[in-house]
């Protein structure tokens, strides 16, 4: 935006470039954004958790792995607060934090006055995978961040909305998550276009997986169903999965795919992708569906209203409801095509990766200006 060069530290991810999830999408398509732009860009991340021969990594993006410990259920909080207590010493000119439960490092930061856009990802304590303790950690990480938080990033505006209602803030910005439109790519081997469904989630109940696997028991008498993802720590929801595969030729599981090309592919060829999630905001898997042309049928949530509109159809959450939308949009080609066209073009208009990295950057360079004076 200027030939004045700032810097910015990015914590709460895995790094960069990692394809773990929606914040190491955003971060890969962001930190190399701002590199472009004249920013120093400093990502912190995990050991193990990034892809460092991918030929696509930008080498004017510094990276950083901290100390943390390796265990579901603290590898967040652990490794935010060392990236924040390092980013202390740094003290670069602003930072992104991704995820409220880093809101309890937010105070170290602003004890350095370094300003921090928080982004606060979905409703976490809506999760129905965890406990009641987890969840009450959530809870006190977001009163951290409403209270710490120079400024917030809500991915949908009914986030932005629940926070205002629950936490009485009177701030923050809309940026949700891009989509990339890809060229025309072949046909997956063994597949044909228009005749299979996906499914791209990570194995957890608000992802609406069971539901899904009991309907796709059924719709793989006679249609194919390739399913994408996995818990990423194993278990009976992956071994449900892998049992599903193994004993039926119509389910093909891929495990996670690293390979953004072939997934697009597999977006781009559906006759039907199925979007579960039932929590979060903007869901990064569903605009790149979308950005891909593909037919969506969704869960019926508020999120997935707000993102495709009218350019998809939904479906209860239940596996008879969810085999009767998919089987009624692959008998329909023509429906088919229609949604294909008006999801892409939503996505084009509404959720770019361009717009989005220009707003966060936007939304950087205000905090810096705010601290100035």
């Amino acid at each position: 935006m200027t030939d004045t060069r700032r810097s910015v530290a990015i914590i709460g991810t895995r790094g960069y470039p990692s394809y773990y999830g929606g914040f190491e999408t955003a971060v890969r398509k962001l930190a190399p954004y701002l590199a472009e732009h004249g920013w120093d860009v400093l990502v912190y991340g995990r050991r193990g958790s990034t892809v460092d021969a991918d030929p696509d990594r930008d080498s004017r993006v510094e990276t950083r792995v901290t100390w943390g410990i390796e265990s579901k259920s603290v590898s967040t909080l652990s490794y935010g607060l060392s990236s924040s207590i390092d980013a202390w010493r740094k003290k670069p000119d602003v930072a992104l934090v991704m995820n409220v439960a880093n809101g309890y490092w937010l105070p170290i930061l602003r004890s350095r006055h370094i300003p921090t856009l928080v982004n606060v990802d979905g409703i976490e304590w809506d999760r129905e995978k965890w406990g009641r303790m987890a969840k009450a950690m959530f809870i006190a990480g977001a009163k951290m961040t409403a209270r710490f938080g120079d400024e917030l990033v809500y991915d949908a505006e009914e986030i932005g909305r629940r926070w205002r209602a629950d936490f009485h803030v009177d701030r923050g910005v809309f940026l949700p998550y891009g989509g990339d439109v890809p060229e025309a790519l072949p046909v997956d081997p063994g597949l044909e276009h228009g005749k299979y469904v996906l499914y791209v989630a990570r194995f957890v109940p608000e992802n609406t997986i069971s539901e899904f696997l009991a309907a796709a028991s059924s719709l793989a008498a006679d249609t194919k169903v390739v399913i994408v993802g996995s818990s990423g720590y194993g278990g009976e929801l992956d071994e449900a999965v892998r049992h599903l595969a193994d004993s039926n030729p119509n389910v093909v599981w891929l495990g996670h795919l690293r390979d953004d090309r072939r997934l697009q592919s597999l977006w781009q060829h559906a006759g039907a992708y199925f979007h579960g999630h039932s929590v979060g905001g903007t869901n990064p898997a569903l605009v790149q569906a979308m950005a891909c042309g593909s037919p969506v049928v969704a869960r019926d949530t508020v999120y997935n209203r707000e993102v495709l509109g009218d350019t998809g159809e939904f479906a209860e959450a239940s596996a008879t409801g969810i085999e009767r939308s998919i089987r009624s949009l692959l008998g329909a080609p023509e429906r088919q095509a229609q949604l294909s066209r008006a999801s892409l073009q939503r996505a084009q208009d509404r959720y770019s990766w361009e717009g989005v990295c220009s707003g966060y950057e936007q939304a950087l360079v205000d905090l810096i200006a705010r601290r100035s004076r």
